[in-house]
């Protein structure tokens, strides 16, 4: 499952013939539930100068806040435990808070015992736990392990799981996969369904990763903006062709090859995600160059100054890698 991992964050992703299940955690009200004692002992344990773990201990304590609504302002409350979900040191404090924990887990995971694939990848508030397995019932059940280690592990770092933001998917390559559901009565909460698309910090990921949803997704988005920048202009007074151009470029093309690392790489199938992103392209030409639908579509684009979007996605591509 490292692999996967590393997919995810570097730009390729592929699927064995392996199922690979993934369970996103949510922890609620986390900046206002971190423990001072417990984030004085991570500092402790990590071995770190005296005089940074006094600082730390000091910037938390008498601390208050005042409620104000209009001209009513509140008395002063103290406020012993939390941390300003706004304040530069917020994720600094909450990485240092996590990494004992998820270090625990893994630790404990592995004497449990050493064959349970899980691994866990941590995002401030939002956690993912990560198995991969040739069964589901095999999958299921050492997520289900991990969930229940990890929620005792929260729960003593004065953390709490919301059960009921729990998401469960898998990946597969089956023409038909048979999406089992899983059941988190153990742990107080309900029958958890596994949902066909999964959006996970901006991205939508299907079962097979051919993501043709996320495309498909931000190309609805490029079309409604595309709509909406004919508004700037009228038959009597227009933008001009190289500045609809520029609006193209700027606000346009972010949107369209957001996330483009995941599904464009060497060995890839990109046919389909290529022809819906080279039809935003051919509807920007039209609007750029005011011709009509029934143009040559590739004059079009050249007249316009459009690079090839394949051409164009291998120029970001470089560059990324670079």
């Amino acid at each position: 499952m490292q692999e996967y991992i590393s997919y995810i964050l570097f730009g390729q992703v592929g699927l064995s013939n392996a199922i690979r299940a993934s369970w996103l955690l949510i922890l609620p009200k986390f900046f206002p539930s971190l423990n001072y004692s417990f984030l004085s002992a991570c500092l402790k344990k990590a071995g770190l100068n005296s005089n940074i773990i006094g600082f730390f201990n000091s910037y938390h304590s008498d601390q208050s806040t005042t409620y104000m609504w209009n001209n009513f302002s509140s008395p002063s409350f103290n406020t012993n435990v939390g941390v300003d979900q706004g304040s530069a040191l917020s994720p600094i404090i909450s990485a240092i808070y996590l990494a004992p924990i998820i270090k625990t887990f893994k630790k404990r995971i592995k004497n449990l015992n050493k064959e349970i694939p899980t691994d866990v990848l941590s995002f401030v508030d939002d956690g993912l736990l990560i198995s991969q397995e040739k069964s589901y019932s095999l999958s299921s059940s050492f997520l289900l392990c991990s969930y229940n280690i990890m929620s005792k592990l929260l729960m003593d770092a004065s953390l709490v799981m919301e059960h009921s933001k729990s998401e469960y998917f898998h990946f597969t390559r089956s023409r038909h996969p048979p999406n089992p559901s899983i059941n988190l009565s153990s742990v107080g909460g309900s029958i958890l369904c596994p949902k066909p698309i999964w959006w996970y910090l901006g991205f939508f990921f299907d079962q097979k990763l051919n993501f043709h949803y996320h495309i498909h997704f931000y190309a609805t988005k490029c079309f409604s903006t595309l709509n909406a920048m004919k508004m700037l202009g009228n038959l009597s007074r227009d933008l001009l062709p190289i500045q609809k151009q520029l609006l193209y470029r700027t606000c346009i093309l972010p949107i369209a090859l957001y996330g483009f690392q995941l599904w464009f790489f060497k060995g890839a199938s990109t046919l389909k995600n290529l022809s819906e992103l080279k039809k935003i392209q051919w509807r920007a030409a039209i609007w750029i160059t005011g011709a009509f639908h029934t143009s040559l579509t590739e004059g079009i684009k050249a007249i316009a100054g459009l690079v090839p979007i394949a051409s164009r996605l291998c120029k970001l591509n470089g560059r990324h890698h670079l």
